[in-house]
């Protein structure tokens, strides 16, 4: 059995920690194809060769599977070098069980990729994916940060100081002094009252009697180490913040544009971790649905003797759909957008909250999808549909009470004032 041929010269990578091995196939006007192999180093020399070898037989199109990070230098050289690259999910590139070497493996994606079968991955430019890359360790030093704020609670636990029970936020201006405090002079009793601020609501003696506890020597040490990790992890953050702007300026039309969608216009960060995951050009994605499914945002396909295995949605978007989510959250108890609330209401009712939050995240980037398409700020006109009601269907007080219940609505009796 053979397939048609698409890429008449074409390379297909396969990529480790320490060399690359490369496979060339040229195929002449009679459909014959020909294969040139070779291995190169990763170093920077060796990337060079590699783009050498490729502009010896005039072959500027590539494809690789990603492997880990080691694909990244791999791509940068290549395109500086003008080549064009496709990367691939190494699903999509798997070769036959028992058949299998390095040499073999390159040359099986450029088949692959000679034929047409090799399903690219989503790329965006390189300032994209350099903001991409601090906006996803920005994140990580916030887990960092809850981290050791977990750590230092539990030292507070330990050492029965009930901070937790008198403060909302025992890192607060309050609650820090109180436990400096508690660290200078470990084992001192102390009025508490110069530490508390005065928009305080709690009274002074419940948090007397919170601090009314003994730290030990070692837990002092540990909260400590906990309490100086955090206000270093916090200047980090901010630097990277500072970054973060600094990169983002360039983006600042497309950035209102998505400002202008509910949820985004509050925390200016919110718009930019939506630009590093999905950037600003809407092309490489033909349909909102494309961009949808990319996000890991809808039902997945399986499917089989007309039986329906699993409807979960994907493990894709893993730093882009917790973003999503708490917007849908956000949205979905706001009264300010009835589009959203009516549309979460009539899911959560027959489906449950969690896909309803789903399918509010699928609102959100429908919208976005749209509004870099055609540079246009965020309308509700799309959402709300104008349905008028059938006169042929009647239906009784208790048919409707109990439709408008399904629905998520909750009835209330009207209040009589007494005269």
């Amino acid at each position: 059995m053979s397939f048609k041929i698409l890429k008449f010269n074409c390379c297909g990578l396969d990529v480790h920690k320490t060399w690359i091995y490369a496979c060339v196939g040229i195929t002449d006007s009679n459909n014959r194809t020909e294969y040139k192999q070779a291995r190169f180093s990763s170093f920077t020399n060796g990337l060079n060769e590699l783009c050498d070898w490729l502009a010896k037989y005039n072959c500027n199109d590539v494809c690789m599977e990603s492997t880990g990070k080691y694909w990244i230098p791999v791509f940068n050289i290549l395109e500086q070098h003008h080549i064009w690259v496709t990367l691939s999910h190494p699903k999509y590139t798997k070769p036959l069980k028992g058949n299998k070497t390095d040499r073999k493996d390159a040359k099986w994606i450029c088949d692959l990729y000679m034929c047409g079968m090799v399903k690219p991955s989503f790329i965006p430019p390189a300032d994209i994916r350099e903001l991409r890359d601090l906006v996803r360790y920005r994140f990580k030093l916030t887990c960092m940060i809850t981290g050791e704020k977990n750590r230092a609670h539990n030292c507070l636990t330990v050492s029965n100081l009930k901070l937790d029970d008198v403060f909302s936020d025992i890192f607060g201006k309050s609650s820090r002094s109180i436990t400096e405090q508690i660290l200078q002079h470990p084992g001192e009793t102390f009025d508490v009252s110069p530490f508390v601020d005065g928009r305080c609501k709690t009274p002074i003696e419940e948090i007397q009697a919170a601090v009314d506890g003994a730290i030990s020597k070692e837990q002092a040490v540990k909260l400590r180490q906990c309490l100086n990790h955090i206000d270093e992890l916090e200047m980090h953050k901010a630097e990277i913040e500072r970054e973060i702007f600094r990169l983002s300026d360039k983006y600042e039309s497309v950035l209102n544009l998505i400002r202008t969608v509910p949820g985004f216009d509050k925390n200016p960060l919110t718009a930019i971790q939506v630009l590093s995951e999905i950037g600003g050009d809407m092309s490489v994605f033909p349909t909102a649905k494309n961009l949808v499914s990319w996000a890991g945002c809808c039902p997945r396909n399986d499917q089989s003797n007309q039986k329906i295995k699993s409807t979960r949605i994907s493990r894709a978007g893993s730093y882009f759909k917790p973003v999503l989510v708490q917007v849908a959250n956000a949205l979905s108890k706001s009264k300010k957008h009835p589009e959203f609330l009516t549309r979460y209401r009539r899911i959560k009712a027959r489906r449950g909250h969690k896909k309803a939050i789903i399918a509010i995240c699928r609102m959100i980037l429908t919208a976005i999808w749209h509004i870099l398409t055609d540079l246009k700020p965020y309308t509700s006109e799309g959402f709300l549909e104008s349905r008028p009601v059938n006169k042929s269907k009647v239906l009784t007080t208790s048919q409707a009470l109990n439709l408008m219940k399904q629905r998520g609505y909750i009835i209330k009796d009207d209040v009589v004032a007494v005269t």
